[in-house]
């Protein structure tokens, strides 16, 4: 078993009137040890500009008999063989096509041939290599909604965002939709290293539910103004800008959101509700893959990539500290512990739908299942199977849609004393 950060201390600050051998061998152990530990710190918290392309493209072949259809030569992956739908993204991200259903798999060749749905851009035919992702369409109009290109004043500037109306004239209005005001908004707030194109998923569950889309950019994601440092907060920061968010909302017609967040953006979502003073705007939340508690996270990215437990601690040390800045690049340390809410079960204040899978090897499922069981009037948490990180959808979109709206009308229809007394403020005489 590797050792703490306060075993690890004592070898960091070794005496020099320890003997020879011991102080070489301590000092190798020790920059070993602070090394890779500052590299794990600096990784967690520094977005990723550029994507490594990391999956070949062994061929893209015609179907026989069949006009315009295309299907697609892989390695056979821990995430090419789930089934479902997802994107392949080449060329340096200028090229998106969307990838279907399984068609043939031969593990003895290792590989697996899938349909190609829709090639959105690119030249896929000549493609070499990709990266494997769980959003489908790169815009709203890729899956049919019209959508309104909008500004969100945040602190540096203006973040795009995509705005998507409920539709127009009730054709098509979904019997749910009674459940919901005709003022609630969705805000689509995504993953790290993700952008925009990955809350498209929910827009058909929320449309149904009659809701107005946001979809939003924040800090440090390659659309929204960057932070000053540049870093991640794993939400501790980023709330400000679905504040923002919801701000702009509530200006353009709004009465209450709910928050829709993907992983990193769950985290976001839920230091939102915990920190903003419109926190009570927010009636609900509906977590894919959440990040529930960061120390575990953590310390599993650690356990994935093989490094010894005493390094991960000493990295989460340099993200929560003031002397780890230097290292980490941070303005601030982030303060990891406010963001386990196992541990602050009972101070979390909004409905929450939890949606997980078992077989996430990113973000491990345990939180999330904690969670809900020790706050289970406020938390329901929905299991799925097969589908890896944050692709719950990609996997049974018709599982993950039917679970978020009768969840959504059972928690509309509800009765919820904080709306209740923010009703009744909004009503009184000034």
């Amino acid at each position: 078993m590797g050792r703490t950060v306060e075993e690890v201390a004592p070898v960091l600050r070794w005496s020099t009137t320890a003997a020879t051998a011991g102080v070489v061998v301590g000092s190798l152990v020790a920059g070993t040890i602070s090394g890779l530990a500052s590299v794990f710190a600096r990784t967690v918290v520094t977005p990723v500009k550029n994507h490594a392309e990391d999956l070949e493209i062994l061929a893209v072949v015609s179907v026989k008999n069949v006009a315009h259809s295309q299907e697609i030569i892989l390695p056979a992956t821990e995430e090419t063989t789930v089934p479902g739908t997802y994107s392949l993204v080449f060329d340096g991200g200028r090229g998106v096509a969307r990838i279907g259903r399984i068609t043939s798999f031969d593990p003895a060749d290792g590989t697996v041939q899938r349909v190609v749905e829709e090639v959105y851009s690119g030249d896929l035919a000549n493609a070499l290599r990709g990266r494997w992702t769980g959003f489908i369409y790169p815009t709203p109009a890729d899956m049919g909604f019209d959508a309104e290109d909008v500004a969100i004043p945040v602190e540096r500037g203006s973040a795009p965002a995509w705005l998507v109306r409920p539709e127009a004239g009730g054709r098509h209005v979904h019997e749910d939709q009674v459940s919901v005001s005709a003022n609630t908004w969705a805000i689509m707030v995504h993953g790290r290293g993700a952008r925009r194109p990955e809350g498209i998923r929910a827009i058909a569950t929320a449309r149904a539910m009659g809701m107005t889309s946001l979809l939003i950019s924040y800090r440090n994601d390659g659309e929204a103004p960057s932070a000053d440092d540049g870093k991640y907060g794993l939400g501790a920061t980023e709330w400000r800008d679905v504040e923002a968010a919801i701000q702009y909302a509530l200006d353009h017609g709004a009465d209450e959101i709910v928050l829709f967040g993907w992983s990193m953006g769950a985290a976001v979502c839920l230091q939102l509700t915990d920190r903003s003073k419109l926190a009570p705007r927010v009636a609900a939340l509906v977590l894919s893959g959440p990040v529930i508690n960061w120390i575990d996270v953590l310390a599993h990215q650690a356990r994935l990539n093989r490094l010894p437990e005493a390094v991960g601690r000493l990295g989460q040390y340099m993200i929560t500290s003031r002397a780890g800045r230097r290292i980490t690049g941070l303005a601030a340390p982030v303060d990891l512990k406010t963001m386990d809410w196992v541990s602050r079960a009972d101070q979390l204040r909004v409905p929450t739908l939890i949606l997980h899978s078992e077989d996430d090897t990113y973000v491990p499922v345990g939180p999330s299942l904690q969670l809900a069981q020790k706050n289970p009037s406020l938390v329901t948490f929905v299991r799925f199977t097969q589908a890896r990180h944050t692709r719950e959808w990609n996997v049974d979109p018709e599982r993950w849609d039917t679970a978020v709206r009768v969840w959504l009308k059972s928690t509309f229809s509800s009765p919820r004393p904080g709306m209740q007394a923010l009703e009744v403020a909004q009503d009184a005489p000034v």
